[in-house]
């Protein structure tokens, strides 16, 4: 796990109402509040973290939450769904959890011989509980409702639709160290043996597809995960000797983050392990608080009174 990319470090979604975010990811889902934030280009505007007990990376699902957005629509050169494992003979929990809490969901299926269940989220953010081969020992963040003998682990795979796959894969492969390990007519899995879970990239070549929009319930980006700066710097030397435009080092509190967008049209990023989300508040105190980049601790009163209640 030193100069190589660990799989998938967070995912980054667009939602509509906060509040319905928060008590579908953290009540229904069982999933942690990690951070409360904002966005660093609209501080009127949460940032919502949610992963597991201590923000380890490859757990984090993140959101920035406007509301009233519109709704975007699934398609090519968009990152479409998002995997998560959950424990071998918990689909059945799941569907009767589902099933009471209205949410919109498909009968499981298979893929690359794992079981899978097919979800959509308030904003209609397409998520799969999948059962992987290899059973997920990470421990999980448990609630009164949710478990640990069901609990999600967190990411198993990430699924991006291309209308040609090529140059995505050769990123993955030529730059991130990922290997093609299997094929289903045209989804094409994708993974990496630098780690044992969130290392999955799965591809989904479909030509004539049109572009997706990415607005309400869609993917904004996909952060791949390193060590640290040193080596966040080694990959930004690769990825600009490619031509492609990457943009310089940004602080974002509990990672350093480049963003580049891929020549499939998938904004990705590459984030750091450190400093980690206890930076600013004790593990047992995560998400619990308001937490507010230097530059706008100055208007934390007037925020405090426009961000919406989650509660």
């Amino acid at each position: 796990m030193e100069n190589t990319i660990n799989g998938i470090h967070h995912i980054t979604a667009i939602a509509g109402n906060a509040k319905k975010n928060y008590d579908f990811y953290t009540r229904v889902l069982g999933l942690r509040l990690v951070k409360k934030t904002v966005n660093f280009d609209d501080p009127q505007t949460y940032h919502l973290y949610y992963g597991d007990k201590f923000g380890t990376p490859g757990t984090i699902l993140t959101f920035f939450p406007w509301e009233g957005i519109t709704a975007g629509r699934r398609g090519a050169r968009q990152a479409t769904e998002i995997g998560y494992s959950v424990p071998e003979g918990s689909l059945d929990f799941w569907l009767k959890r589902l099933d009471a809490n209205n949410v919109l969901y498909n009968k499981p299926a298979e893929k690359f011989g794992e079981q899978y269940l097919t979800l959509l989220d308030p904003d209609g953010l397409k998520l799969e509980l999948i059962v992987p081969k290899t059973a997920d020992n990470r421990l999980p963040w448990e609630t009164a409702e949710v478990k640990t003998e069901n609990a999600t682990r967190g990411f198993h795979n990430i699924t991006i639709t291309t209308n040609k796959m090529d140059a995505t894969a050769k990123i993955l492969t030529d730059v991130f160290g990922y290997k093609l390990l299997e094929q289903h007519v045209n989804r094409f899995r994708f993974v990496t043996d630098a780690v044992d879970n969130a290392a999955i990239v799965d591809l989904v070549e479909v030509a004539g597809e049109v572009a997706g929009h990415v607005a309400g319930g869609s993917v904004h980006h996909v952060a791949f995960r390193v060590k640290n700066e040193e080596i966040l710097m080694q990959y930004r030397e690769k990825i600009a000797a490619l031509g492609l435009h990457i943009t310089d080092k940004i602080d974002r509190n509990y990672f350093y983050s480049l963003y580049f967008r891929e020549p499939g049209g998938v904004l990705f990023e590459l984030a750091t392990d450190n400093p980690g989300f206890s930076v600013d508040e004790p593990v047992d105190q995560l998400g619990s608080g308001l937490k507010l980049p230097a530059q706008y601790e100055n208007i934390r009163e007037d925020l405090e009174k426009s961000l919406p209640s989650l509660i």
